[in-house]
């Protein structure tokens, strides 16, 4: 189980600068961007191990559109609408 509250507290999110948070998250996503478009796509349906057990395995195609869809949720959290998603 993610214990969600634990790592925003643990990372001291409250205190940080917000610039600090949007430029971390904007350098995240950059390299995960790099990774996804630099890799084979034939390697896009190679299973990842979710660290749920076997019945979660989820390829690497699901687990990029399944972050898309998480990235928004959040940032509707921030700019209320910004994106018609439902997650999950």
């Amino acid at each position: 189980v993610y214990e969600q509250d634990f790592w925003v507290k643990s990372n001291n999110y409250q205190e940080t600068p917000t610039e600090n948070v949007i430029q971390l998250w904007k350098l995240l996503n950059l390299q995960i961007c790099s990774v996804l478009s630099t890799m084979p796509k034939e390697n896009y349906s190679r299973l990842c191990n979710t660290g749920r057990g076997t019945q979660n395995l989820r390829t690497i195609e699901w687990l990029a559109a399944d972050y898309v869809k998480h990235l928004k949720h959040h940032i509707n959290q921030v700019i209320v609408g910004a994106f018609d998603v439902i997650y999950p």
